[in-house]
């Protein structure tokens, strides 16, 4: 991230590292997201024996699943958590696609 600083008659660019903990402000990366639960990565500390404090990511448990979908009669290939896969196997694919707003006839 660059921002624009004015010293007088000259100006001069300054970069900002970015923070890895922070989320992507693009709609386009959504990687280690459940689609159906929109669960995502969790901020931690990780606390060494000296009780120092260092941040990390707690990432979401993501399969790559073959889920046999009945309406369309064929297998449709997802990645997805597995409380995901809890919840599609008690209320079925359809129902949990649905509330999801996921449209599983362009997959």
């Amino acid at each position: 991230m660059a921002t624009l600083a004015t010293l007088g008659t000259t100006s001069l660019l300054r970069f900002q590292k970015a923070d890895p903990l922070k989320a992507s402000p693009s709609p386009h990366r959504l990687g280690r997201v459940c689609p159906f639960t929109g669960k995502k990565a969790n901020k931690a500390n990780k606390v060494s024996f000296s009780n120092h404090k260092t941040k990390k990511l707690q990432f979401v448990n993501l399969q790559y699943k073959k889920v046999w979908w009945e309406a369309g009669k064929r297998y449709v290939k997802l990645r997805l958590s597995t409380k995901a896969l809890k919840t599609i196997e008690k209320n079925g694919l359809d129902a949990v696609a649905k509330k999801a707003g996921i449209d599983l006839r362009k997959e």
